[in-house]
């Protein structure tokens, strides 16, 4: 899919960008919606609905039609996030780590042979999970205690990694250890680990606030020997791959973010048109006016910094500064306007069977996940000062 004309707004899609976006809406409004307050409840995705994830083609988005993926570039990834955010941003997220996250990284760091086993399979109907963070490293990523011996043509990774969402539904991870403690993050490298490893297991998976029908899982490493060849990159690099690699993932998350506050947008507005008070509708109160159209403001400025983010990307041009400055501020945005959205549904929106309780249980994650704001601001702050 192509990016819009030079010189055109950042916001405006191509045709095929539109297409692709109704499409979405359209999956997203029947297929979706259907299934969301369920598999909520239950903490589940629906397996029906992920096989329909990959039929669609949008577990392999990016990955070249050569390897039976969609051929389609990043802003088509990030237009499928906040797309699907819209109606359930816990569907968004396996889309989501599939594409920027674990896709990425073999597409960007793997070799020809990694390429064609590893991207097939996640194209066709494996499902990809990121694992980096651990107890005692979150932020502070590459403190991370997981580690890799290199015995023979093998490579020993033992360790546990927690908070790996994808993780109970997948099938490979992008799992990230030190084969030299003493190197600090000169020592961090990538491996590509199968599920069925010897050594390998799925822990404890996480009760969540929201975002619950996406799996996060801890992972546990015992003695896991996986070959040589499963090392992506280079020995060393993995702080380079995790860096480089979540800087697009942080666009990916503002997209989530994006669409979950269109999301509950959506639904505050047609509720105020619905309500009666005082015999007219809410909408018509110069007070709830100002207080949508405000909430619409901040949604159009967090699209500009995460469509421009993700533009620049697929441009090959610096982005860094772009998506932190995007996630953060998707975040804090989303946050708002989805506790805004519950107000204004007032006790319809305060009870379960509301679509905006759900999603302003699911806002807060964008705080925290794939680089706290905090961490953001940092990153800005580097940028711009």
């Amino acid at each position: 899919m192509k990016p819009v004309s030079s010189g055109a707004p950042i916001t405006q899609l191509s045709e095929e960008e539109t297409l692709f976006r109704d499409s979405m809406r359209k999956f997203a409004r029947d297929e979706i919606a259907p299934l969301v307050r369920r598999m909520d409840e239950e903490q589940q995705m629906d397996a029906a609905l992920l096989g329909r994830l990959f039929e669609l083609g949008l577990m392999g988005i990016e990955i070249p039609e050569e390897f039976g993926g969609s051929g389609g570039s990043f802003f088509d990834s990030a237009l499928a996030v906040e797309t699907l955010s819209t109606v359930d941003p816990s569907v968004a997220l396996v889309v989501d780590v599939q594409n920027t996250l674990v896709a990425s990284a073999l597409l960007d760091w793997g070799t020809p042979e990694q390429k064609l086993k590893y991207l097939r399979r996640l194209a066709a109907d494996t499902v990809g999970a990121y694992a980096l963070s651990e107890a005692g490293s979150g932020s502070d990523a590459f403190a991370l205690q997981t580690r890799a011996e290199k015995r023979g043509g093998e490579y020993v990774l033992s360790g546990r990694k927690l908070w790996i969402s994808n993780a109970k539904e997948a099938g490979l991870f992008i799992v990230f250890a030190t084969v030299d403690a003493s190197a600090g993050y000169k020592g961090i490298t990538a491996f590509v680990v199968e599920k069925d490893t010897p050594g390998f297991a799925i822990g404890r998976k996480e009760d969540k606030l929201g975002i619950r029908a996406s799996s996060t899982c801890e992972l546990i490493l015992d003695e896991c020997a996986i070959p040589a060849a499963q090392l992506l990159g280079e020995a060393g690099k993995g702080y380079r791959i995790a860096m480089e690699t979540l800087n697009g993932g942080r666009i990916g998350i503002g997209a989530q973010m994006l669409g979950l506050a269109e999301g509950a947008w959506g639904h505050a507005v047609k509720h105020a048109k619905e309500r009666k008070q005082f015999g007219k509708p809410i909408a018509e109160f110069q007070a709830m006016q100002f207080q949508l159209a405000e909430m619409a403001t901040e949604i159009e400025a967090a699209r500009l910094l995460v469509y421009n983010a993700a533009r620049l990307k697929d441009g090959g041009q610096e982005f860094r500064k772009e998506a932190a400055m995007c996630k953060y501020y998707a975040a804090q945005m989303a946050e708002r306007v989805a506790s805004l959205a519950v107000e204004v549904l007032g006790g319809a929106g305060f009870v379960t069977e509301s679509p905006v309780e759900k999603l302003y249980r699911d806002a807060k994650i964008g705080k925290i996940y794939e680089g706290t704001s905090f961490m953001q601001l940092a990153a800005i702050a580097k940028a711009v000062l």
